[in-house]
């Protein structure tokens, strides 16, 4: 009885251990990873000309944060598909080195402040965030 509850103490002393430390672990793993922030912008005036030249001069800006690798900045290709969605007016993707690299652009003040100055343009925006292997094959 008392070997049972020895051994019952020890498994759950190694859990809270693993439970402790797992954060700190999985912090390498957070590093290896590209990660991808791909936003969709619907603008409330679609058609609109000067607001669509407003967003992409805010989405210039935004380019600058520092934690950003790579950039794209695109709207609805010509294709005919049915499977491709062209109901949005502005794409951003934008890659960086990993999870933590995204985190930072998050918070920076470049995208604060963009968030703050042309949010008002837009009346939907839908983003696809994804991670994985910064090479493949």
């Amino acid at each position: 009885m008392e070997d049972q509850s020895r051994r019952k103490f020890l498994q759950n002393a190694g859990l809270a251990s693993l439970a402790a430390v797992s954060p700190v672990a999985a912090e390498p793993e957070r590093s290896k990873e590209l990660f991808i922030h791909h936003v969709f912008f619907y603008l409330k005036e679609p058609n609109n000309a000067q607001h669509e030249a407003q967003l992409l001069e805010g989405l210039h800006k935004l380019a600058k944060v520092p934690a950003i690798e790579y950039v794209h900045i695109g709207k609805p290709a010509v294709t005919s598909r049915p499977v491709i969605l062209k109901d949005y007016t502005i794409s951003w993707m934008c890659f960086f080195k990993n999870i933590i690299e995204e985190e930072i652009y998050q918070t920076h003040p470049i995208h604060l402040e963009f968030i703050e100055q042309y949010s008002h343009l837009w009346e939907k925006m839908v983003v696809y965030d994804s991670v994985g292997p910064k090479k493949v094959g």
